[in-house]
């Protein structure tokens, strides 16, 4: 647990710029491995009734009737850190980052067959916050309290302590908190976009309603949920308001959200603040370089100007990163890693190396580099400092230790977290008491018996020196919040590690659609679009292995939302690789009719099932009498 304040339709993005960018670095990591390991970190975190695809075994049910005294059903989600309180800032920050990690390295995950898996961990923690939130202006943002929870050692299955649920409403706000959770429900809208569209929407739905309850009763959420202050005090909330507006205008293209950055870009400290560190607390980088990419894509039209003013403290933040910044930079450890605090110091220079790496491609892809006062940067060099620091973490340090746990020869055995350092329920069936987690197993000097594969841990002090002591909680607790930016991270530096390709190297296949561009909002269609005779709802209803391959039934449901009858109704399908049932191939390429209904009547609907791994087929009217 922290306890410190302040401080499926995408590209597939090889263009050439970026396969030259590729091939100059050379890595000496296995990225793919760390990331598998960083994924199961999340499954050992997860509370509520466990699926059977469950890989971590070693865990069991917990928390099943969370919210119940309350009269709400709370169940799910993940545990904080090392401990079983369920804190809504963190969870919420953490979904963002899987999902931002989802979003822009789509194709490094499906080629490491790794997508399933992310979006899996993305929705556990979704589906608690669309639990979570009832009604428009009510948001329940925790579960446990932190205080009684810390007198107890013993495992998740076990738990004795308090399950008391707190929530946010109109009387008792929590605008960093609802911010956040509003940010993390629309990344998660785009992650899940080209997969399972009807999800996505519905987050969407949650994403507006508890962005405009975040903005509209606004107050730091430590004020309404006192217990919390000690674990998760933030240092304000203006950041996660232009947070979640900015996560809500990438997902629905709305220029009202974009506006609202702008317009309060210098009251909520958009453009006014440089920054040095992007976490769970402070959102400004993040926005800084989600908005700098508008810009940069030559989206900004009549906001451009203030649009380059958050591109300048973007610039800031990774010009004090890399020591660019005429003397206002982040310091250092004498080994190469950034460091802001001792209390779990890895998850900034986690969360930092992650940002250098998404800022890094989309400067490359608009040709650009960043200007410091002590000298230029190019792109290549925000890569080449965030796969420093991912090689820091994964080993490449004075104490040759890997501070994910289970990846490589050297890594932490004696973790600060509850149910790694206990037998496992599968193992030790009678319940482990309170007291006598602490008396038989908190002290005990052998490794835990549960390794809990993927967790990042605290890490080492301004001197790179690091004590692999359980009781050692600011070295040895792992938290989710810093070990989600990880996922982004591993994938992205993957690429290096699979093949470098080069200008003459064959462009490899993308699986995906190759997305519309998006107009400028000032730009006018030269004709107004048709209105299309047919809507396409499309939902995942099944999921299942086959050896190392995930594959998914998607369903469709086609209406008429025409005012004419639809006969010969013919469609185009794009990217199906699977068998469908419901529609007849034609002898046209791509093109597909109804099976067995040969008139669909206005407003009326009817089925099409198809199964394949990866994203669904992109479906549209080819034609119709």
């Amino acid at each position: 647990m922290v306890n410190l304040a302040p401080s499926y339709n995408i590209l597939l993005l090889l263009v050439l710029p970026l396969l030259v960018f590729n091939a100059t670095i050379v890595n000496s990591f296995d990225y793919g491995d760390a990331l598998d390991k960083t994924l199961l970190f999340f499954e050992a975190q997860r509370s509520g009734k466990l699926p059977v695809t469950q890989r971590v075994k070693w865990r069991g049910d917990s928390g099943l009737h969370d919210g119940y005294a309350q009269g709400v059903n709370l169940v799910g989600g993940y545990y904080d850190a090392g401990d079983h309180v369920k804190f809504g800032l963190p969870m919420a920050f953490s979904a963002t980052m899987l999902s931002w990690g989802a979003i822009d390295n789509k194709a490094n995950l499906v080629n490491l067959n790794q997508m399933g898996h992310v979006l899996e961990a993305i929705k556990w923690a979704t589906d608690y916050f669309i639990k979570a939130h009832p009604q428009p202006f009510v948001l329940w943002a925790q579960v446990g309290d932190g205080a009684s929870d810390h007198y107890c050692w013993e495992r998740a299955e076990d738990m004795s302590t308090s399950r008391t649920a707190y929530k946010l409403d109109a009387e008792h706000p929590g605008s960093d908190l609802a911010g956040e959770t509003a940010a993390a429900l629309a990344a998660a809208s785009l992650a899940f976009r080209s997969y399972d569209s009807s999800y996505s929407d519905l987050l969407l739905v949650h994403a507006k309603q508890i962005f405009s309850f975040a903005d509209r009763f606004r107050g730091l959420f430590t004020d309404s949920i006192g217990n919390a202050k000690q674990f998760y005090t933030t240092s304000g909330y203006y950041d996660e308001l232009l947070w979640g507006a900015t996560w809500l205008y990438k997902a629905t293209n709305d220029e009202y959200y974009l506006k609202y950055a702008v317009d309060n870009s210098v009251s909520m400290g958009g453009t006014g603040w440089a920054v040095k560190e992007f976490s769970w607390d402070n959102k400004y980088a993040g926005v800084q370089i989600l908005l700098a990419k508008v810009l940069l894509d030559g989206a900004g039209g009549q906001y451009s100007s203030t649009l380059q003013q958050y591109k300048a403290k973007a610039d800031y933040f990774a010009c004090a990163c890399m020591q660019k910044n005429d003397g206002y930079n982040v310091q250092m450890t004498p080994g190469g890693l950034l460091y802001l605090h001792e209390w779990n110091n890895l998850q900034y220079p986690a969360s930092a190396a992650f940002l250098l790496s998404v800022y890094s491609d989309y400067l490359v892809k608009a040709k650009k580099a960043v200007t410091c006062p002590e000298g230029q940067l190019q792109a290549q060099d925000l890569l080449n400092f965030a796969k420093s620091q991912a090689d820091y973490i994964l080993g490449k340090n004075p104490k040759s230790m890997s501070y994910v746990v289970g990846y490589g020869q050297s890594y932490p055995h004696h973790v600060h977290h509850r149910g790694a350092s206990i037998s496992s329920v599968s193992v030790l069936h009678s319940p482990v008491g309170c007291v006598e987690g602490y008396e038989t197993w908190y002290n005990r000097p052998l490794a835990d018996p549960n390794v809990i594969y993927g967790a990042l841990v605290g890490g080492p002090n301004s001197n790179d020196e690091f004590s692999d002591d359980r009781s050692n909680y600011e070295q040895t607790e792992p938290t989710l919040s810093g070990t989600a930016p990880l996922v982004g991270l591993f994938s992205r530096l993957h690429i290096l590690s699979a093949g470098s390709y080069s200008l003459g190297s064959p462009k490899p296949p993308a699986p995906y659609h190759k997305p519309q561009g998006i107009p400028p909002k000032n730009a006018l269609p030269p004709n107004p679009k048709p209105v299309a005779p047919a809507e396409f709802l499309h939902s995942i209803t099944n999921t299942w292995n086959v050896g190392t391959e995930k594959h998914y039934r998607h369903q469709v449901i086609i209406k008429n939302v025409s005012k004419k009858p639809m006969t010969e109704l013919k469609l185009y399908l794009e990217g199906l690789t699977g068998s469908i049932w419901g529609l007849t191939p034609t002898k046209e390429k791509n093109i597909y009719q109804l099976s067995w209904q040969k008139v669909l009547e206005p407003g009326s609907e009817c089925t099409v099932v198809y199964i394949q791994g990866g994203p669904q087929a992109k479906m549209t009217v080819q034609s119709y009498h």
